[in-house]
Order: structure tokens, then sequence, then C-alpha cells
């Protein structure tokens, strides 16, 4: 059984409540990732936001430049998700695929007790994906090879 734990991101990117839209913009920009865990000053987990979450808090374009709220003037914790699943580093890869696309999220932050210590997203899962046909793709019997001769 292959764990969570092997394939999670530990290299996490996070921000705290506090911070503002145009922030959680420039970091996932700057990441290139669609997932931030929003986290405290104890590094325990608040919420998440996604980048669905982003650009639906975000005020369109198209409005009036006078009326319209900028990115830097809305809080990430009055927008991110506060219920917000979890899974244990011990947990295998398989429960968590299920669950996420059981429930059609995008991913999980990974959690030692209280401690954010991980997340394991979609894209995870595709590169286990990969990794797994490349592995049977070479497990494959080769084929001889023959010439127009051998075929009647």
């Amino acid at each position: 059984m292959f764990s969570i734990d092997a394939v999670m991101s530990t290299g996490l990117v996070t921000l705290a409540p506090e911070a503002t839209l145009a922030d959680a913009r420039s970091l996932m920009q700057e990441h290139r990732i669609h997932h931030l865990p929003v986290v405290d000053a104890n590094n325990k987990l608040r919420g998440l936001l996604t980048l669905s979450d982003l650009l639906r808090a975000s005020d369109s374009s198209l409005r009036d430049a006078d009326e319209r709220i900028h990115a830097r003037d809305i809080r990430v914790g009055d927008v991110m998700v506060t219920e917000v699943a979890t899974v244990s580093a011990a947990a295998s890869l398989r429960q968590a695929a299920l669950f996420l696309e059981k429930h059609r999220i995008g991913c999980l932050p990974v959690m030692d007790g209280e401690t954010i210590v991980g997340i394991i997203t979609d894209s995870d899962f595709v590169a286990v994906a990969i990794n797994l046909l490349e592995q049977l793709e070479d497990s494959e019997p080769v084929e001889d090879s023959f010439d127009d001769a051998d075929v009647a």
C-alpha cells in the first residue's frame, strides 16, 4: 500500500487569514499552484483558498473602475472555505483518490494531528498515474520483429 506521505507536496505555500486576495493571487502565480492552505501563526489550518474561490470573490474588470472592489481590499479570511476536508499522512493513496473523486475536490491538506504537514492535489495523482503507465509500458513484453517473408 502506498501512503500519502510518499507523494504529497511538503514545500507548502501558505498564507494567513489577514492576507489579501491580491497576496493570494501573487503567491498562486509565483508558485504555479491553485490551492493555498490558510494557517494561523501556530501553523494551525484555518481554511483553504482555491483559485476558483479567488476568481469567484474577485470583482469583475468589466465594472466601472471607480466602483470596483480591488483584490487588495478583500481579506482571504472573508472568502476562504472553512470546512476543509483533510487526510492523515498515513492514509492510503487509493482512499484519498476515491475521496477527491467522490466529492469533486482538487486537494486535501495532509495533517499530523492539528498541524498541516503537506498537501496532495489532483495533479499529484496525475503524476502517479503517469508513473504507473510508464512502469506498465516498460514491463510489457517486446514483440520480436519480423519481416514480410514471415507473413503468408
